[in-house]
């Protein structure tokens, strides 16, 4: 069954209007740190067990706080791309309840965007 529109805009079907289910909960974080080879990326566990990750050349960084970073609300992931003198970098953060897979993506993501000079 379709239900057409009033005006514009678009249709949906009583299927398309179902309930899904999502993923949720932080999942395995091993998903996002197995992507880092020694070779190119520095990582270091802190004394409160953050994991902290960074390029060799110092541009790149992510963070993982299990129980949240300090002086946030409830920031799990950060990631961080540092600029150039012509182009600005960008950050990211993610919930510590942000499922490791969507994290793992998007760091993937970010990963394949990099190339050596």
């Amino acid at each position: 069954m379709t239900v057409a529109p009033a005006g514009p805009g678009f249709a949906a079907t009583v299927e398309a209007l179902r309930l899904r289910e999502w993923q949720l909960g932080p999942g395995q974080p091993t998903l996002v740190l197995y992507q880092f080879s020694a070779e190119d990326f520095h990582l270091i566990v802190d004394d409160r067990a953050d994991v902290h990750v960074s390029s060799k050349d110092g541009r790149f960084y992510l963070g993982w706080f299990p129980p949240g970073r300090p002086g946030t609300d409830c920031e799990g992931w950060k990631i961080a791309v540092t600029g150039t003198a012509q182009v600005r970098g960008y950050h990211m953060s993610f919930d510590t309840e942000t499922p490791a897979d969507i994290v793992a993506a998007t760091v993937a993501r970010v990963l394949q965007t990099s190339r050596r000079l």
